[in-house]
């Protein structure tokens, strides 16, 4: 029941945090490039485990992955944002080169490990994982589907002046600004079709905002959202350790499923103590099958810059 967490900036730091709050976990190791950032952030938060009731030990540590031996997950958020002037294939040279080196320390010191991405671009991250680790495909897993289905709740939740507890939604496809299909179809309102509430022109701006909801996050903040995707990392672990099968809408390697081979996109999944049990393939109007066609479209684009 020991969970590693790549990376201790904002969003790996809010991963551990929720896991250990969560109390699921025995171990969460924080690994950092950085001389002592992990191991401050692992005593920071272990200093707030009386205040908040948790038991779980959070450790922490420079670049050793020794210590992160027998661990059941690991997650990867490591990575840099795009710079100005930077190029989309200067940023995927470099993040590639990033998760390929963690992604083999991972597996050589936990050679049993799930590998959940979070590391942008993420379909294509996951993709590359998925190449060069070795690893059974239902062992990788990307984050984003959980993310933005969350955010398509929110905004949901907003357009229809109720708790967000009385929606369920999902969003499928890649995990980008253009990418994202949410599924305005099925979602609903305590089993009512949301489209029995909102108009066409509610509808739309529902799906838009989703889209951009981490563009949005980011011209506000000034940087990227790390509340929302430590809490999706965390429902994804815990389904996982505590084999809930939840059913999670995750960026997957498909092998026919929605027309699409040799690709991750987000697409509905039932995760478990094995990690994917079962990718689930739901029913799609011909506009989203256009959409999600269109999507693989752009990733397999990003996908082709790759270098392994």
């Amino acid at each position: 029941m020991k969970v590693t967490v790549v990376g201790a900036g904002a969003v790996g730091a809010s991963c551990a945090e929720y896991i250990a709050m969560k109390n699921f976990a025995s171990e969460v190791v924080l690994v950092d490039i950085k001389e002592g950032f992990a191991e401050g952030k692992a005593m920071d938060l272990m200093q707030t485990a009386s205040l908040n009731g948790f038991d779980t030990k959070v450790t922490g540590t420079t670049a050793d992955y020794s210590k992160t031996a027998g661990s059941k997950v690991a997650v990867i958020t490591s990575g840099i944002p795009r710079k100005p002037g930077m190029t989309r294939e200067e940023l995927i040279g470099i993040n590639a080169g990033i998760v390929k080196e963690v992604t083999e320390n991972l597996v050589k010191h936990s050679p049993d490990v799930i590998i959940i991405v979070v590391s942008n671009p993420m379909d294509t991250m996951a993709y590359l994982v998925h190449k060069t680790s070795g690893l059974a495909k239902n062992k990788i897993i990307g984050m984003g589907g959980a993310l933005d289905s969350a955010r398509f709740k929110y905004r949901l939740a907003e357009a229809l002046e109720c708790p967000i507890s009385d929606v369920d939604g999902m969003v499928i496809a890649a995990h980008s600004d253009t990418g994202m299909l949410p599924l305005m179809s099925k979602a609903t309102r305590n089993g009512v079709p949301v489209t029995e509430f909102l108009d066409a022109e509610k509808q739309a701006y529902v799906e838009e905002e989703t889209k951009v909801g981490g563009a949005t996050l980011t011209k506000l903040l000034g940087t990227s959202a790390w509340y929302a995707p430590g809490a999706a990392v965390s429902v994804m672990v815990q389904s996982i350790l505590c084999d809930h099968k939840k059913m999670i809408p995750c960026s997957l390697m498909l092998d026919g499923e929605y027309g699409e081979s040799d690709i991750c996109l987000g697409v509905p999944a039932i995760i478990g103590k094995d990690g994917v049990e079962k990718i689930v393939e739901i029913s799609l109007t011909d506009a989203e099958k256009e959409k999600f066609a269109t999507a693989a479209k752009a990733v397999r684009e990003v996908n082709g810059d790759l270098k392994f």
